[in-house]
């Protein structure tokens, strides 16, 4: 494996975050708190408890998850579009490199910045409102596991994208409203029972869910069955992503 050339790749988009800390870091968490000073406060007024936790800690493990989903989406496809646009994918596509080590060094890019924002609204949360996390190691399971997943379908949305337009399609119109509706501000067991089961088809519950237990140990969903969810959404973007490579859809022609 070309070490040295994920370290590059890495570290060049990296850097490319770093030299613009304000719309890469700042931005994303100061809107991100603002939807929990808001939400707390507008409706925490309202909802005292939810299974035992307080409104405001209880959106708390949501509001990560959609900084999570939203910007893992977002940095992975930015970073593989613009070498499309620009040209350099060509190089980079000639050059001794695998087309694993390519994955590896965009994605992995990608995942550590959206991880880095959700650690930072974890720690902002901690300032408002009381948080505790009875099982860390799944909370990193769950982290790592869903930045890794979602930069890959930004990886696999840059390739496809024809300008910058449907760069921004799928997070505006498919991502944000799985995550509004899939339990990021409420439990589905307060929806009617119809309701309920149609919730069940929306992937990002299984998500939040069992981010949430991993925080509080209360979930709308058995957290092995948002385990097995999120593994087969790895495995069926990392399959995507090896066909498109093998056949070149998107990137030769």
């Amino acid at each position: 494996m070309n070490l040295e050339a994920i370290r590059a790749i890495y570290k060049f988009e990296m850097n490319r975050t770093f030299r613009t800390p304000l719309q890469s870091i700042i931005a994303p968490v100061i809107s991100t708190s603002l939807y929990f000073v808001v939400f707390g406060a507008a409706i925490g007024s309202r909802i005292t408890e939810i299974e035992g936790v307080s409104y405001g800690a209880f959106i708390v493990p949501g509001l990560i998850m959609m900084m999570i989903l939203t910007q893992s989406v977002s940095n992975g496809s930015f970073g593989i579009y613009f070498p499309k646009f620009t040209g350099t994918i060509y190089e980079l596509l000639s050059a001794p490199v695998s087309y694993f080590e390519v994955v590896l060094g965009y994605v992995g890019a990608a995942a550590t910045k959206s991880m880095i924002l959700g650690i930072l609204v974890l720690l902002t949360a901690g300032f408002f409102v009381p948080l505790r996390i009875e099982h860390p190691v799944f909370m990193a399971l769950f982290l790592v596991l869903t930045a890794l997943t979602f930069s890959l379908v930004g990886f696999i949305i840059g390739i496809l994208a024809k300008g910058m337009e449907q760069l921004q399609t799928v997070p505006l119109l498919v991502i944000m409203p799985l995550t509004f509706l899939g339990g990021t501000f409420y439990s589905i067991n307060v929806l009617p029972e119809i309701w309920q089961t149609i919730s069940l088809a929306n992937p990002v519950l299984y998500l939040v869910s069992g981010f949430r237990w991993s925080f509080y140990g209360i979930s709308d969903v058995d957290v092995s069955v948002s385990l097995v969810m999120i593994g087969i959404f790895l495995a069926a973007c990392i399959g995507v992503v090896g066909w498109i490579f093998r056949t070149g859809y998107r990137l030769k022609s």
